[in-house]
């Protein structure tokens, strides 16, 4: 019986890949004992539980995006954070890492006591955990093919998809056209109707919410129905025969399927589901960051499946003058979703397997 350890918390864009590798590791190695690293305030401690993981927690090490005298304390919640990954990783046999705040210490700790580490990188351009891990373990796997740096080289797994999505995609890929339709009636949208869903990520988005607040008069005198996942910390609009805003998507894969046209951030975990079961998407990258989001989406435009526009550039006036030619876009666009990351989760699974059996 070998001892896993998962680390990528903060987001659901690094929590539910290692949700997906974790549920493939446990179904051929039952008895392996399974745990997640995280931080007290991180999305893991409700969604790990959830997925019937545990958590357990070490000191968050907050890094500014811009200069900031907070950038005096990040030594010390380095060493503190680092210690308390050691004292977790020194009996297990194998972490697997998905990037965030959490992952840096651990893959410290994990090279100090040997411990073989396997790295998922889901974004175009990694960040800056995955890189100081990349220093430290030759067993590296990304989404999508990185050009330049040590994850040129690294295992192209694609990134794994929850186990709800990836679902749908298998009992859609008989008939496309049928499971679109039987989602968006599903949805209560009716036949011939075109459905935009509009999502700014797992915790929502205020200067999303704001367009759409403008622009939904104008969508509504054109029958187009909106369904808007305005993130749970925000407040929830009134709904009107055409607008449906909802805190929290549960029934996430039939959104995609059913919508004729997605507006969203383009965080990885976004782009891949998209990929796999949605039909159209107008991008709107964060515009903090390493720019990762806009690479994330360069492959859904090149394949005539996205458009991106900046966040400065996305008002209401913008989106009420482009949502025919939007939607005609979307009715141009494959039928079809991809199965491109359909076994990304066995992959990394594997290259986890490998690194423990050579240890």
């Amino acid at each position: 019986m070998a001892s896993i350890v998962f680390a990528g918390g903060g987001t659901a864009g690094h929590i539910e890949p290692a949700l997906a590798v974790a549920r493939v590791w446990k179904l051929h190695n039952p008895n392996d004992e399974i745990s997640f690293l995280g931080t007290k305030l991180g999305l893991e401690n409700t969604l790990v539980p959830a997925a019937g993981f545990k958590v357990v927690n070490i000191p968050k090490v907050s890094i500014a995006r811009k200069p900031s005298l907070t950038w005096l304390r990040i030594p010390s919640d380095l060493v503190g954070s680092v210690k308390a990954s050691y004292s977790i990783l020194k009996n297990s046999d194998l972490l697997i890492g998905f990037g965030g705040y959490v992952s840096g210490p651990a893959y410290i700790a994990a090279r100090i006591l040997g411990v073989p580490t396997v790295i998922h990188e889901a974004n175009a351009k990694p960040g800056w955990a995955n890189r100081l891990g990349a220093m430290l373990t030759p067993y590296l796997a990304v989404a999508h093919g990185v050009n330049s740096g040590v994850f040129s080289d690294a295992l192209i797994a694609g990134l794994p998809l929850r186990s709800d999505v990836a679902s749908a995609l298998k009992e859609s890929m008989g008939n496309w056209q049928k499971a679109r339709d039987n989602a968006k009636a599903r949805l209560g949208i009716p036949a011939g109707k075109s459905l935009v869903f509009v999502m700014g990520g797992s915790q929502g988005s205020i200067a999303i919410n704001s367009v759409i607040a403008q622009a939904l008069p104008g969508l509504s005198n054109k029958q187009i129905f909106v369904m808007h996942s305005v993130g749970q910390k925000n407040v929830l609009p009134t709904a009107t025969d055409f607008y449906r805003p909802v805190s929290y998507v549960e029934a996430m894969a039939d959104v995609y399927l059913a919508s004729d046209l997605i507006i969203a951030r383009s965080g990885a975990v976004t782009c891949s589901e998209f990929r796999a079961l949605g039909r159209y998407a107008l991008f709107v990258p964060l515009p903090i960051g390493n720019g990762e989001q806009f690479h994330n989406a360069r492959e859904l435009v090149a394949d005539g499946r996205a458009e991106v526009i900046e966040q400065k550039k996305f008002n209401a006036q913008f989106l009420e003058s482009t949502i025919d030619s939007l939607l005609k876009s979307a009715q141009q666009s494959p039928i079809e979703g991809s199965t491109l990351d359909l076994e990304s989760a066995q992959k990394i699974a594997a290259l986890g397997q490998h690194a423990l059996e050579i240890q």
